[in-house]
């Protein structure tokens, strides 16, 4: 019984929205309540109730070196020892940005903001700036965080709860966005065609991340480069999740494909909130002091957030890091199918690099639409299973997993002996 942590949502429901500060967070498409997390390190989690968890949410992805990771921990304190805050520049910022633009090929110059809604808000106001058009096109199940204009055909939160696109945004805003399907070049095609001159820019995730896991099709991201170049629209790549994730450079090394902006966070900030846009030194020359495209932030690169993402790239530029996430996942995801198959349940378990997903269906997952042919009352009692064994997955069928450095060979196979008992219990 988790008796503090019941203790506690019970407290929260009477002062915050839900019980919760973000809606996955809730455990409304799994069932149950949620645990409360007192502490981490390595691989594992512990509740307020003394329960160890093999994490596989990992703060949504940030957490690349596992919990409390030593390196971030011992940047931390000597931060702290400096100051938490100024208001002003610090030669960490300047080291970052740096490592962020000798890292991801088309980021000549970057902003360091405070989330991934932030980095894409303004990717999206400078995309419009520059090229003196309106219109957004974004991709069904691509969540861009939660600014206005973003909600429309939502992924994250907004498909796993179930939601319409948002109350409180104004008609006027969802007009201005175009959604078509993921990994659909036919109807993309055909709705740059008749917006032609008109769209600022294509926003999409390079390897979509919010309604699961889902890899780009072969050649979709090379096309929407060669098209929105003919059709002077900029492509903006939200790598937040994928981003140092998927490899160094990010989906766009990956893929070989340069977007003309791109949105960062989660593991540039080692788990501390933290988010970035960036790009050509042309674009983001219009930025200001240097430009007239207005954005600040009193937080934006923060001496805390700076100083553990400085930690977390240096930790991975050292030889073997990618290949070592992609074989212990691999190995994960090749258990995790065979047991499914062995038992006759029907499941798609799709990854890229260190990120996977468990989908309940017999058909290949490839957008939204095919994503939610999935049985989400299946994944749902797969969810608490693990749980009560020990392991947490993304209390969503809609959300994507992550493997971590932190995660041993002696993991997966616990994490695999228990998903064999969650799949015999459907």
């Amino acid at each position: 019984m988790r008796h503090r942590s019941k203790a506690l949502f019970a407290r929260a429901l009477k002062r915050i929205p839900g019980g919760v500060n973000s809606p996955v967070r809730a455990f409304r498409s799994v069932g149950g309540d949620p645990p409360f997390i007192k502490s981490g390190r390595g691989s594992r989690m512990i509740d307020e109730d003394g329960r160890s968890y093999i994490d596989y949410i990992g703060s949504w992805g940030p957490l690349v070196l596992g919990h409390g990771a030593a390196p971030v921990r011992t940047a931390l304190r000597r931060q702290i020892e400096r100051g938490t805050s100024f208001g002003a520049s610090t030669e960490a910022e300047v080291i970052l940005a740096e490592m962020i633009c000798r890292a991801v090929p088309s980021i000549q110059k970057v902003r360091l903001v405070n989330s991934g809604t932030e980095a894409v808000m303004s990717a999206i106001r400078l995309a419009r700036a520059f090229t003196g058009r309106n219109k957004i096109l974004k991709f069904d199940g691509c969540y861009h965080g939660h600014a206005d204009g973003l909600l429309v055909k939502a992924g994250s939160g907004v498909v796993t709860l179930g939601l319409p696109d948002s109350p409180g945004v104004p008609p006027q805003y969802s007009s201005l966005t175009v959604s078509v399907p993921y990994n659909d070049l036919e109807t993309f095609e055909y709705a740059l065609a008749s917006n032609r001159a008109e769209i600022a820019a294509v926003i999409v995730e390079p390897v979509a991340g919010n309604m699961g896991t889902v890899a780009p099709a072969r050649g979709f991201l090379q096309r929407l480069r060669k098209l929105t170049r003919e059709d002077g629209a900029l492509l903006i790549f939200d790598e937040v999740m994928t981003g140092f994730r998927v490899a160094y450079g990010g989906a766009q090394q990956l893929y070989a494909v340069r977007p003309d902006l791109t949105c960062l966070g989660k593991i540039i900030g080692g788990g501390l909130p933290v988010g970035a846009y960036g790009g050509t030194a042309e674009i983001m020359s219009r930025v200001a002091p240097e430009g007239p495209v207005y954005q600040a932030g009193t937080l934006s690169g923060n001496p805390l957030a700076v100083a553990a993402g400085i930690a977390t790239l240096e930790a991975l530029r050292k030889p073997g890091t990618y290949r070592r996430l992609e074989q212990t996942t691999e190995k994960l995801v090749e258990g995790l199918a065979a047991a499914a198959a062995a038992r006759g349940i029907p499941v798609q378990v799709n990854r890229v690099g260190s990120m996977f997903t468990v989908f309940f269906t017999s058909s290949p997952v490839r957008d939204l639409a095919s994503a939610k042919t999935s049985d989400t009352a299946s994944y749902g009692k797969f969810f608490r299973v693990l749980l009560e064994r020990g392991i947490c997955f993304a209390p969503s069928q809609f959300e994507a997993c992550f493997v971590s450095l932190a995660h041993s060979l002696k993991d997966v196979n616990e994490t695999i002996r228990a998903a064999k008992s969650a799949f015999d219990a459907l």
